[in-house]
């Protein structure tokens, strides 16, 4: 049996969502709590109760990030493919979203960069979805046999080159490259 659902308020889902179009769209160090206040349309104080600080708050962000992708990548590999197809479908997953109206690269990136000290808890969120996202393709690639964690590490950096290219050049063509990097490692 599964654990209930929690109930999150709409107060609360409001400055989420807000705060999730604004710092992926704009940078988490320029959008300022006012402004996440104002464009979700609560109080100061209702901000403060669900998110003691702007620290948590991007915390939060980051962490919502990595269950929205983990809940994709789970839907993506739950029919019967095998480790190959699911690894084509992570991979067009991905190059998907690098062709999608608004892209700016990618969320953990980018929080990664405005929080570079390795002990703050928005780098460490980083981190934990990088390190799930590595482990995942390891096993994918481990059920291919060959040298699975030189070619998950591979897939990982084509990943991270395409999200950075995508945003700043021709996002067709950087998708059309990493998919083509990615089949490149497969069987």
């Amino acid at each position: 049996m599964s654990a209930p659902a929690v109930k999150v308020s709409k107060a609360r889902a409001k400055l989420l969502d807000t705060a999730t179009r604004l710092f992926y769209t704009e940078g988490v160090n320029t959008v300022g709590i006012d402004r996440v206040i104002a464009e979700a349309g609560v109080t100061r104080a209702t901000l403060y109760r669900h998110f003691p600080s702007k620290q948590q708050l991007v915390t939060t962000y980051v962490e919502e990030a990595d269950r929205a992708i983990r809940e994709q990548v789970a839907e993506l590999t739950s029919s019967d493919l095998s480790p190959a197809d699911a690894l084509r479908a992570i991979a067009n997953n991905i190059a998907d979203g690098i062709r999608s109206p608004h892209f700016r690269g990618c969320a953990f990136l980018n929080a990664a960069a405005e929080f570079p000290d390795p002990a703050d808890p928005v780098h460490q969120a980083v981190l934990a979805h990088r390190a799930w996202f590595l482990a995942l393709v390891l096993e994918l690639f481990a059920a291919l046999g060959g040298d699975s964690e030189d070619a998950a590490r591979r897939f990982v950096m084509l990943r991270d080159g395409a999200m950075v290219a995508g945003c700043l050049t021709d996002p067709d063509g950087v998708s059309r490259t990493f998919l083509q990097g990615v089949d490149a490692l497969l069987p």
